[in-house]
């Protein structure tokens, strides 16, 4: 049957090895892109149009140019220039953030400047100091906003992560294809086991957090 590939010796093992790496690049990137992208958000939020410039800039570079490409010039391209071999799993890291970063920030920025106006000039009004307008009316409302948007942003992360098996990551999707490639001429029907049985996980993942994610959005929708 083509099931037993996935059993068959190390097979599993080898598959929630590659899975663990994938989880580790996502986590590491979403961490990043959290911290990093909220403070560029803030930043954004600024009424300096040089800073707004630059910061679209940014944001529209990393957008228009697709990740897989980001991949192929900071692996093949950078370390080249620079003549130093740095380690795909970092690239895949630094990549991510850098994706991450970007929508983070305008998820951020987005959800600063939604506030009304007036809600912003009534805290004046009643004498709070800006950084307490930032602390009582802005942030919380922010929050609200911002979550679900963050929410199906890391989902989008976690999927993605299988671009860096194109670089050399042995992360689970380039794990299923080695397995496929060993066992295909002995078992044709692995490719479908193996990929129904990754899609299944990556759906085991993102299901929960996508659901979650509709969920605040749902409540705390305007």
């Amino acid at each position: 049957m083509g099931y037993e590939v996935l059993f068959n010796g190390k097979n599993m093992e080898r598959i929630l090895v590659g899975l663990g790496v994938t989880l580790e690049i996502a986590v590491f990137s979403v961490l990043i892109s959290m911290i990093v992208g909220t403070i560029f958000g803030v930043i954004m939020s600024s009424k300096n149009r040089l800073v707004v410039l630059i910061g679209r800039i940014y944001i529209e570079t990393i957008r228009i140019i697709p990740i897989l490409v980001w991949l192929f010039i900071f692996y093949f391209g950078l370390t080249k220039l620079i003549g130093v071999h740095i380690d795909s799993f970092i690239i895949s890291v630094v990549v991510f953030s850098m994706w991450g970063v970007a929508e983070m920030g305008d998820i951020v920025r987005g959800a600063i400047t939604s506030i009304p106006k007036h809600q912003i000039e009534s805290g004046r009004a009643i004498g709070l100091r800006d950084i307490q307008i930032y602390m009582y009316i802005i942030i919380p409302q922010s929050i609200k906003r911002m979550i679900p948007s963050a929410i199906n942003l890391t989902t989008r992360m976690i999927k993605t992560t299988s671009l860096v098996a194109l670089i050399g990551v042995i992360e689970v999707l380039k794990v299923g294809q080695q397995i496929i490639e060993s066992s295909l001429f002995n078992n044709p029907s692995a490719p479908l086991w193996v990929y129904a049985f990754i899609s299944g996980l990556y759906f085991i993942i993102c299901f929960p957090v996508s659901t979650l994610s509709k969920k605040l959005e749902t409540r705390w929708g305007d």
